[in-house]
């Protein structure tokens, strides 16, 4: 064999081995191949199924309970959310003691009971009382006296038949023993029992000190009370307080007089206030200020103690479109709306924008006055998923 005869062979077995090894490759690369394109082809079907319209009658609207609505152009306001808890209005909110040591005798307020300015809301019996209304009384009859002397060395002297220093000497001891009444008298105020004067000199009635509710209790009949013992709480709770937490960083925001809204954590309650006041002092452990918004609360359903969330108002601003925030689902990756075209809902991508919690303004996607689904538009994107899963299979 010559060499021109073993570099034929050797080029022979070359390309022999290349096509064989072709071959092996195709057959691995070609399964994968297929099914990168069966990937792709059902991606595509899928994406194309994601735009289609949903078939949704009238009547599956209905019992699907969906809330059609209109995006319009509306106002939104921008705020920031900050939690707080309803408290007790400290401006009208009472302490009330007896001023005195003494013997509860009668209670005549319950616990959660609505008083009047005046009402009656305990008895108690004191010594201290009844000795001061004794020194009043004896104040009285010293003064009745003196005024009786006054009156008649005025006109002994009148008469020129006494001295001038007997009748100027009466009328000081009448002026004092009148002095010395409305000491005695002043005293009863500062006690409280000015106006219970009747019955026993010890007798001492405990009166609410302006309309409100009990929501405080200390008292029962036979109990021996001291003077600064809180027997009673009342508050007005026609008015409250809601306390705020406000981080440092919120701080150039919640300012006083800056408008808020404030959300029941335990319902779907809403109710405005102003932001009355804003604490100077940040807290050590929270690093974070306290302000307060004043709430009126007519029905009384704001009851102190309720956690709330507080939105406190940064701005407000007109915008084209917007759309109820149920209305928005997540589709494909994309934030979409559906829209109802004739017997069937459409989902349309859209771009949002600002929003205050209950309302989103929509900045391109959605036309101004297009019908779309808001509440339990859930049930579409459901109903599109089942119709997305039957075309993959």
């Amino acid at each position: 064999m010559n060499k021109r005869q073993k570099i034929t062979i050797a080029a022979m077995v070359a390309v022999a081995v290349l096509f064989a090894g072709g071959v092996l490759g195709w057959e691995r690369i070609a399964p994968a191949a297929k099914a990168e394109e069966r990937h792709e082809e059902h991606a595509a079907a899928g994406a194309a199924a994601g735009t289609q319209a949903i078939p949704f009658t009238d009547a599956q609207v209905a019992a699907a309970d969906i809330q059609l609505r209109t995006a319009n152009a509306t106002r939104l306001e921008t705020f920031v959310r900050l939690p707080g808890e309803v408290k007790l209005n400290e401006d009208r909110t009472a302490h009330v003691t007896p001023r005195v040591d003494g013997i509860v005798q009668e209670v005549q307020a319950n616990l959660g009971q609505q008083v009047r300015k005046g009402e009656l809301l305990a008895v108690v019996a004191s010594a201290d009382v009844s000795e001061q209304r004794s020194s009043l009384a004896a104040a009285e009859k010293r003064a009745a006296l003196a005024r009786s002397v006054y009156e008649a060395e005025k006109k002994l002297w009148e008469d020129k038949v006494s001295a001038r220093q007997d009748y100027l000497k009466a009328e000081q001891e009448w002026q004092e023993s009148a002095i010395a009444v409305q000491n005695a008298r002043q005293k009863l105020v500062a006690l409280g029992a000015a106006g219970s004067g009747m019955g026993p000199f010890n007798r001492l009635e405990i009166r609410a000190p302006f309309d409100g509710m009990i929501v405080d209790k200390h008292i029962a009949v036979g109990e021996a009370v001291g003077a600064e013992t809180k027997v009673f709480t009342v508050s007005d709770l026609r008015q409250v307080w809601a306390e705020v937490v406000v981080p440092a960083k919120d701080l150039e925001i919640v300012k006083v007089g800056t408008e808020a809204v404030l959300h029941s954590a335990a319902s779907d309650a809403a109710v405005k206030g102003k932001v009355s006041y804003v604490s100077a002092m940040i807290g050590e452990q929270t690093r974070a200020a306290r302000a307060r918004v004043v709430l009126d609360n007519p029905q009384l359903a704001w009851r102190p103690g309720l956690f709330v969330d507080v939105d406190v108002v940064t701005g407000s601003a007109e915008v084209p479109v917007a759309v109820e925030k149920e209305g928005l689902q997540m589709l494909n990756g994309a934030q979409v709306v559906f829209q109802r075209e004739g017997q069937a809902f459409k989902p349309v991508p859209v771009t949002v924008g600002r929003s205050d919690g209950k309302l989103v303004e929509i900045t391109s996607g959605l036309r101004k006055d297009a019908q779309y689904a808001a509440a339990h538009s859930f049930t579409i994107k459901a109903e599109q998923g089942k119709g997305t899963a039957e075309h993959e299979d």
